[in-house]
């Protein structure tokens, strides 16, 4: 592998806006090294601190990571009381971190669905790092692009207005009103799927999927990974230049 002094980096001028990952692959890391799971998820946050801190350091606006959908609660008891007990310790312990990148918390997701101290860690952490003016880091816990569209649909369904919903306003009722469009989407772990991750956000999202594992995915990766977002010719609809 390169040296990290001749790794080749992105063009600063011509980054990403939002950037979306779907973590994909930290079950099958451990189990190739004849692991348990959760020792694949531990390591997987360990890879999601080193992206963050990569792509705050780059100047990306907006990180956004797949971190719990809302079909995970369908993995076993054991996994899934893993899964929220890290969460719930990386909320309380990471500040430090946010607050040294300058890092801004915000969640996609149902909220209401999750452990009653959960909410609570993810609402603390959005107030501490509120006033943060770099990267904002949104964690899609409780997270499905599907159910997301329904919940926005019940928040407008009773307005007067109905008839005057537009694709523009309509975004207002998303959990994030203000989260752009994904402008480059990686999948990790060898599936080419969205599993029901940002289905509106990513209409027009560049789709990167690697075979890496995310417990392997490295800032290098990143990196080469943006390249190829910044040779592609993104059209919106329009007619071949």
């Amino acid at each position: 592998m390169n040296s990290a002094s001749s790794v080749q980096k992105p063009d600063l001028s011509h980054l990403p806006s939002h950037l979306a990952i779907i973590m994909d692959g930290n079950g099958r890391w451990a189990k190739n090294r004849g692991l348990i799971r959760s020792k694949g998820h531990l390591e997987g946050l360990s890879s999601a601190k080193k992206i963050a801190q990569a792509a705050a350091e780059l100047g990306i606006k907006y990180l956004t990571l797949y971190v719990f959908s809302t079909e995970n609660w369908k993995r076993t008891e054991q996994e899934v009381g893993y899964l929220m007990n890290l969460i719930r310790s990386h909320l309380r312990s990471e500040f430090e971190f946010y607050k040294t990148n300058r890092i801004r918390i915000e969640h996609l997701g149902d909220l209401n669905g999750l452990p009653p101290d959960i909410q609570a860690e993810i609402t603390k952490a959005r107030e501490e790092t509120k006033e943060f003016t770099g990267l904002t880091l949104t964690l899609a816990i409780n997270y499905g692009g599907r159910n997301e569209i329904v919940r926005a649909i019940k928040k407008c369904a009773s307005l007067d207005y109905i008839d005057k919903i537009t694709e523009e306003n309509f975004g207002t009722y998303f959990d994030i009103p203000e989260l752009p469009d994904v402008d480059l989407l990686i999948r990790t772990g060898g599936e080419k799927r969205l599993s029901n991750y940002l289905l509106w956000h990513a209409s027009y999202a560049e789709l990167i999927f690697t075979d890496t594992l995310w417990p392997d995915y490295t800032e290098t990766e990143l990196y080469e990974n943006i390249i190829e977002f910044q040779k592609r010719n993104r059209r919106f609809g329009n007619a071949p230049v």
